[in-house]
């Protein structure tokens, strides 16, 4: 058993000399030097194992022998890092072979030691190139234990320390990436965590609920009947709201985060129930289950083009990253899924006799994937780059689809009261639930939101908001407010903590967070 003077903290779990050198360690890689050698000195452990010393002794003196004999005695390597040592000690060997006009041994050296290593191919095919052409290795500036030798030498130390095992090297920053793995530790847990600013290591980590919207900070009320769909920009500077009365709005937000009304769109002659901002925010595209699909300028409110006829009616739409080319989906199987350019010349189309109809669709923000929702049930990931395709099938009717940030997951919320989420890669038999929120008759939509999309949050037939951590199937948060049906929520994408809600109750809500909760430390 360890001896108790040996070993540190509470729990006796950690060697007092192995704490010591990571401390000096630190010390040296912040350029504390002076503090790391006095802490050496009176400590009376060195940093540097004496195994690492002699071969550091050994490569300076260009003693190549002594450093691959060296090599071989190190216990607890594996035959990968040992040949990736060898290999780097046999081409300084090498090198400074040449550099002193000795062809015969360089040659010898790659012929019996180089080749025989398991370092790839390409290292040795190299590094037998540089026997002929010299200037490869820019041994045409080097001279016999010039100052090019001690900085070639002194880089090679360097690279065998990375391939060392400890103890006899400590890993690169071995404090910092032991802290770092603690604070992200207690980060992962701390279900309201939603920020980028750096973490005080002062004390154990937890956020309070004043990380994340809970309370409104505004309503709009500008729409005259049930609004059903709101969409922030993805600059986080503006938001789009779609309703029944036929409109849709564009709504300016402002540097105090209040909203102001900037366009009332108003071309349709039906409920807008969808809208979809393209990729560099300069248009946004609107449509409804009734409704053709129209193209707006953003700065002047003017559409700029109506896609189709009449008769192609538009269910759902989503852009691809060059903001060049959109994608439509149509309830009407014999339309289909159409992509468009923002001219309305057509440039591809899925449709025909077995297409089925298609309720809502979606493109991953890195433009890799088309996804859609068939039949009610079916979820349709399209590789548009491969052309592979991948058909998740649900059990109950999906009535909306939404894509992450990082195009790596998808949610959707069904209508047997819960929200699923799926890896877009396809490497889950199972997806995530997410439950608490009402959801029997109606078009319920849900959103990624929060730092890293950690967040999920969803209208309800109660009336009421629902924000879950993705991590938890059970909600954190229940926002109340709203009179009616919560039809749609977005969450900004770039000010963390604003949150919109349309309602069937004729207003929009905006919700920040509640000021008057200070963050405890427990």
């Amino acid at each position: 058993m360890e001896n108790l003077s040996m070993v540190i903290g509470s729990k006796g779990l950690i060697k007092r000399n192995e704490f010591v050198r990571i401390l000096i360690q630190c010390l040296y890689s912040l350029d504390y030097e002076k503090s790391a050698a006095c802490l050496e000195l009176e400590s009376g452990i060195s940093f540097k194992s004496a195994e690492l010393k002699l071969l550091e002794s050994l490569v300076l003196s260009a003693d190549w022998e002594g450093c691959i004999d060296s090599l071989y005695g190190i216990r607890d390597m594996t035959d990968e890092q040992r040949d990736a040592a060898l290999f780097l000690v046999s081409q300084q060997y090498l090198l400074e072979s040449l550099g002193r006009g000795d062809d015969s041994l360089a040659l010898s050296l790659l012929r019996k030691q180089i080749s025989k290593l398991q370092v790839g191919r390409e290292k040795v095919h190299k590094l037998a190139f540089s026997l002929f052409s010299p200037g490869e290795l820019g041994l045409n500036e080097v001279h016999e234990d010039g100052d090019v030798f001690q900085k070639l030498r002194r880089n090679l130390i360097n690279e065998l320390e990375k391939l060392l095992p400890p103890p006899i090297t400590v890993p690169d920053r071995r404090l910092e990436h032991l802290v770092e793995k603690v604070v992200c530790s207690q980060i992962d847990s701390c279900i309201y965590h939603n920020s980028l600013d750096p973490v005080s290591i002062y004390g154990d980590h937890r956020c309070g609920r004043d990380q994340i919207p809970t309370e409104t900070v505004q309503i709009l009320s500008d729409h005259k009947n049930e609004v059903w769909f709101v969409q922030f920009s993805n600059n986080g500077n503006y938001l789009a709201s779609s309703s029944s009365d036929c409109t849709a709005i564009i709504w300016k937000v402002l540097e105090d985060c209040k909203l102001v009304l900037q366009h009332t769109l108003s071309s349709h002659q039906n409920p807008v129930s969808f809208v979809a901002w393209s990729p560099d925010d300069t248009m946004l595209l609107t449509c409804g289950s009734s409704e053709v699909l129209r193209l707006w300028d953003v700065e002047t409110g003017t559409c700029k083009h109506t896609f189709g006829d009449s008769g192609f009616l538009v269910s759902s739409c989503a852009w691809f990253p060059s903001s060049k080319q959109l994608v439509c989906g149509s309830s009407d199987p014999k339309k289909g899924i159409c992509m468009w350019d923002c001219e309305g010349n057509e440039t591809k189309a899925w449709r025909g006799v077995r297409m089925p109809k298609v309720s809502d669709i979606a493109v991953t923000p890195n433009g890799e994937n088309l996804i859609s929702i068939f039949s009610d049930k079916d979820i349709r990931i399209l590789n548009v780059v491969t052309n592979v395709e991948r058909v998740i099938s649900e059990e109950h009717p999906i009535t909306s689809l939404s894509v992450s940030g990082d195009s790596k997951y998808l949610i959707v919320n069904l209508n047997s009261q819960k929200i699923h989420m799926w890896d877009i890669e396809g490497s889950w038999e199972k997806p995530l639930t997410y439950k608490g929120h009402k959801q029997h008759k109606y078009v319920i939509r849900s959103c990624f939101g929060g730092v890293n999309s950690m967040f999920i949050a969803s209208g309800s037939e109660d009336s009421q908001v629902y924000i879950w951590n993705r991590r938890s199937s059970d909600p954190i948060e229940v926002l109340s407010g709203h009179l009616m049906t919560v039809n749609s929520v977005s969450w900004n994408p770039k000010r963390h903590q604003m949150l919109a809600s349309a309602s069937d109750d004729q207003t929009i809500r905006i919700w920040g967070p509640n000021r008057s909760e200070k963050m405890k430390l427990v």
